[in-house]
């Protein structure tokens, strides 16, 4: 074996790693991601869990506690996904497979997004009922689930588009 096969190899973003520190380095970068995230879902989830326990809750109407409850069990899916991506990362530690790992918990954390933008229009849906005339929430809800999508996808799909180099032609 030579030094070049056990060392450090530039990898096409100009890095110089090793599959391992790579895998490392996208670990730490996705925990601090959850960990942004985490938090906002804990505070929405929470809110939404004392929701019911409040008097004007017996006032809504039926559709309005089916779409609180449907919010609450989005809520409670954005949390198991989110926290899935630790807990995939707790039971396979130490059996050599942390790409695998990183790539699989980057996934699971891609579904707590969609879920959590789900929880928010949800949410926001049934605020918006109770506070406003019927007839204008759902062009402000869908507004805003299209506002979201364009921060959270579009926008991300478009930039890597935009500013991916294209690996040379052999």
């Amino acid at each position: 074996m030579t030094s070049e096969s056990l060392g450090p190899r530039q990898t096409a973003d100009g890095r110089h790693e090793t599959p391992e520190e790579r895998a490392d380095r996208r670990w730490i970068e996705l925990l601090q991601e959850v960990r942004v995230i985490q938090i906002g879902v804990q505070i929405l989830f929470g809110f939404l869990l004392t929701v019911v326990f409040a008097p004007r809750f017996i006032t809504l109407g039926q559709t309005d506690k089916n779409i609180y409850v449907v919010t609450v069990l989005l809520g409670a899916a954005t949390t198991g996904a989110l926290i899935g991506t630790v807990t995939f990362h707790r039971f396979v530690t130490g059996h050599r497979i942390k790409p695998e790992t990183v790539v699989w918990a980057s996934r699971l954390s891609m579904v707590g997004i969609v879920l959590l933008l789900a929880t928010v229009i949800s949410a926001l849906l049934l605020i918006l009922r109770v506070a406003m005339d019927d007839s204008a929430v759902p062009w402000i809800v869908a507004g805003l689930a299209a506002w979201f999508m364009v921060c959270w996808f579009a926008l991300p799909a478009w930039a890597l588009r935009r500013y991916t180099r294209t690996p040379p032609k052999k």
